[in-house]
C-alpha cells in the first residue's frame, strides 16, 4: 500500500474518531459517510463504477434493513412468550422465521451477482472484506468511546 492510501486511511479513521466522540447521532448520517468513503477507497472505485454500485448497494441495504424489521416484528417480538405458545403457533413462528431467512438469502444473491456484474466479480469480493473491516473499526471505536467516557 503506498503511503498517500495509507495516509488518506489514516485521515478517515482520524476523521471517525472525530465524528464518533460527537455527542448526538441523529440518524446515522454520519457513520454512513464514513462508511461510503471508507468502502469506496478500499474498492478503488472509480467514479463511474461508483455511479453504478451506490445505487445497487443502497437499494440492497434497504431491503436488507426491511427483512431485519420484519423479522423483528414478525418473529423476535414474539419468541420471549415461546413457553406460552402452543406447538401449531410455535411451528408457524418458526417457519416465518425460515420464510424471511430465505428471503435474506435470495436477495444476497441477487444483489451479489447484480454487483459482480457492474463493477467485477473481485471487487465484489472485496466489498466482505472491507464491510468486515469497517465494522471491526466502528466497534473498536465504539468501545474505546464508552471506556474513556467511564474514566
Amino acid at each position: 500500500m503506498n503511503k498517500y492510501c495509507k495516509s488518506g486511511l489514516l485521515f478517515l479513521f482520524l476523521m471517525s474518531s472525530m465524528f464518533l466522540s460527537a455527542q448526538n447521532w441523529p440518524d446515522g448520517s454520519r457513520i454512513k459517510a464514513l462508511k461510503i468513503a471508507f468502502i469506496t477507497e478500499r474498492l478503488s472505485l472509480s467514479s463511474s463504477e461508483a455511479e453504478q454500485f451506490w445505487p445497487i448497494y443502497n437499494e440492497f441495504e434497504d431491503k436488507r434493513n426491511a427483512l431485519r424489521e420484519r423479522q423483528k416484528s414478525e418473529v423476535y417480538s414474539k419468541i420471549g412468550n415461546a413457553g406460552n405458545l402452543t406447538e401449531a403457533e410455535a411451528k408457524a413462528l418458526l417457519n416465518k422465521y425460515l420464510e424471511i431467512e430465505e428471503e435474506e438469502e435470495e436477495t444476497d444473491k441477487e444483489f451479489y451477482m447484480k454487483l459482480a456484474n457492474a463493477i467485477s466479480a473481485r471487487k465484489t469480493l472485496l466489498l466482505f472484506s472491507a464491510e468486515h473491516d469497517f465494522r471491526k473499526r466502528l466497534i473498536k471505536e465504539m468501545r474505546q468511546r464508552q471506556g474513556n467516557r467511564g474514566n
